[in-house]
């Protein structure tokens, strides 16, 4: 059985120690393929360093909410370095989307920095619209204006709702819009209420799987640091409650991800 983690961060400090040793310990659990995110300029281009070792990682690009520079002038600098890295990489093919991107209210109260997110999330739409690539949206309290902003704004190649909270009307209108759904640890969590839910509502051809890591552990793990090899216990409870062989749920995320994210 081989698995596509979606979505992973070794580009975190909390890798340091051990980064290499867990990295090959990943691929031989049978996680062959995984998608290493960056959330900002400086964790985007560790992304790209650290894909560039190993032939079955790759990376995405982009400036998350919770990581946009304090000012205007600075936010412009950043995405058009980004987009200056993305080009001068795109013969190898290693970014492979824009992200992650989008709203994050649960930690911005303020009126105006919020609409800086909104900006923020509009621009990094359209780099990936010039530059043909698809997009990995977060979102966090914020669903009904990240929907407002895909219905008004044009997305060429669509893209993934990462780490996808669990809010029907948000899944929903999500798939209607064309998007992929990645689920992660909160999907095995006891207080997950509506998980079944939630998965049976997303067809199989839409669905991903992802860690997260370092954050996010699923259950048997939770509260420990994450890291690829749980991405198992995702198509586990995803294949429990479709009834579902995990084998099967393993090789159909594995292919939705590679069609996503054009990875032959």
């Amino acid at each position: 059985m081989e698995l596509f983690d979606s979505h992973a961060h070794y580009n975190d400090d909390k890798f340091d120690e051990d980064r290499e040793e867990v990295i090959e310990s990943i691929y031989n659990s049978g996680v062959t393929k995984l998608i290493n995110a960056g959330y900002s300029l400086e964790s985007s281009i560790y992304a790209l360093q650290i894909a560039k070792n190993y032939s079955w990682m790759y990376t995405i690009s982009g400036i998350s909410p919770n990581d946009i520079p304090a000012s205007i002038e600075e936010i412009e600098i950043q995405l058009n370095k980004l987009v200056e890295i993305i080009k001068n990489e795109r013969n190898n093919k290693k970014i492979v989307a824009i992200g992650e991107i989008g709203l994050d209210y649960y930690w911005e109260k303020n009126i105006e920095r919020r609409n800086i997110q909104k900006d923020t999330f509009i621009k990094q739409i359209e780099i990936a619209n010039n530059l043909e690539l698809p997009i990995v949206i977060h979102t966090r309290e914020a669903v009904m204006d990240t929907l407002e902003i895909l219905k008004e704004h044009q997305v060429i190649k669509k893209g993934v709702f990462h780490c996808c909270p669990l809010n029907r009307e948000l899944v929903k209108e999500a798939i209607k819009l064309g998007y992929y759904i990645s689920f992660a640890g909160p999907i095995t969590f006891k207080n997950s209420k509506n998980a079944n839910e939630i998965i049976e509502l997303v067809p199989l051809d839409r669905m991903l799987i992802e860690t997260d890591s370092p954050y996010l552990s699923p259950e048997p793990n939770r509260g420990k640091r994450n890291d690829s090899r749980n991405v198992r216990f995702i198509a586990e409870k995803i294949a429990s409650a479709r009834q579902m062989p995990v084998d099967e749920i393993a090789k159909i995320t594995y292919e939705n991800a590679c069609r996503v994210f054009e990875i032959k």
